[in-house]
Parts: C-alpha cells; structure tokens; sequence
C-alpha cells in the first residue's frame, strides 16, 4: 500500500458537501484513494447535492474517477460488505483514513469496535494499526452519549474534528464554507492545499479562491 494511499468513507450525516469536495481535493493532490460509501450517504448526497449516483458500487468509482479525472488505479469503491477489501486488514492498510461526514450511528461503532461494516472495519484497523483517523461529525447539539463517544475515541487515537467553520477569512460562498473543513481535514492527513488562507498570512499571499 502506497504512503500516499488514503481511506475515505462518506456517511449519511448532513454535510455531504465536505465529503465530495475532500474526494476532489484527495485526488487533485495524487493520492491514492480507498472510497466507501454508506447506503445512508449515497441518499443523503442525493439530497443535498445534484450528484446522481449510480447503482453499483464499481459504477460509482468509475463515475468520481471521470469526474475528478483521476488516474488508473488512483480511485477504488468498496461496498459495505467487501470484507476482501485491503483496507480491512491492518496488511494492506492505507497512511491515514477520514470519515467525513460521520454520523453519531458510525462514530458510536467505532468508539466500540463492532466492525459491522467495512468503514467501521477499516476505521477499527486505523486505531489498532496506530495510523491517522480523523472523524468529521456534523451533528448539533451533542447528547451525552455524542461526548462520551467522541472522547472514546479520541483516547484510541482519532482526531474528532468536528464541521464547525470558521469565519476569519470572510467566506462568500456555500463553497468557501465548505472548503474551510476540509482544509483543515487535509491538514491532519498531511495533504498540501491552497483552499483557504491560513491564521496571520493575508488572503492575498496565502490562498488561492476555492471553486
């Protein structure tokens, strides 16, 4: 598995948004990507967004790698049960995984370990590889139960980063909304970008305009 290779599972939380535009960012930076869709996200992003997904899951790889015009082999689907995917064993696991958007229902598998399905498979093979997991819950407000799970799995080793924008560089756009959590997403898995202007660096010298 390539260092460059990254995991990235899109839940049916709100905010499909942050998850499509990471997937761009993820391919237009090189890496190899590992997308697993939920059949919950897959209704959310048709919803939220004027995406209209295949059926199949190799369908639906083959539709973001034209989109996204990636290269041979840089874009793989999974299905929720493909137990035969590289990214269900700690031997071919990617450099680092997202899950963005999580739902609470995916962040309260996680912090428990079930691996009912391949994301929380693979993100139960990030925590006990000790790789990157970064968690973008999209959910307000938090119960009780919410906060203990994040803080379980916070003490496992994930990064909860939660899809709270800021607004300090003035953002104009749904877009620049957007691009501000994933540029702090691609911060954590250690992608270079140029979305949005960084604290104490002028918009002018210090980004370029989101899409």
């Amino acid at each position: 598995m390539s260092r460059q290779s990254v995991a990235l599972a899109i839940t049916g939380a709100s905010g499909a948004q942050y998850g499509l535009r990471l997937l761009e960012c993820l391919l237009q930076a090189g890496r190899e990507v590992h997308l697993m869709l939920s059949k919950p996200a897959q209704v959310v992003i048709g919803m939220e967004t004027d995406e209209c997904l295949p059926a199949r899951t190799v369908e639906i790889g083959r539709y973001f790698a034209d989109k996204h015009s990636a290269a041979p082999g840089q874009l793989t689907c999974y299905g929720p049960e493909e137990w035969t995917a590289c990214v269900a064993s700690g031997s071919g696991a990617p450099a680092a995984m997202a899950v963005c958007p999580c739902s609470m229902a995916t962040l309260s598998s996680i912090a428990v370990g079930a691996s009912r399905n391949l994301i929380e498979r693979a993100a139960d093979v990030m925590l006990k590889e000790k790789r990157p997991l970064i968690l973008v819950p999209r959910e307000t407000p938090f119960s009780a139960i919410h906060l203990r799970n994040m803080l379980a799995v916070v003490e496992a080793g994930a990064v909860v980063l939660p899809a709270n924008p800021g607004f300090y560089h003035r953002p104009a756009t749904v877009d620049a909304v957007v691009d501000y959590i994933v540029a702090r997403v691609l911060d954590h898995l250690g992608v270079e970008h140029q979305l949005v202007a960084r604290w104490g660096v002028e918009p002018e010298t210090g980004a370029l305009p989101g899409p």
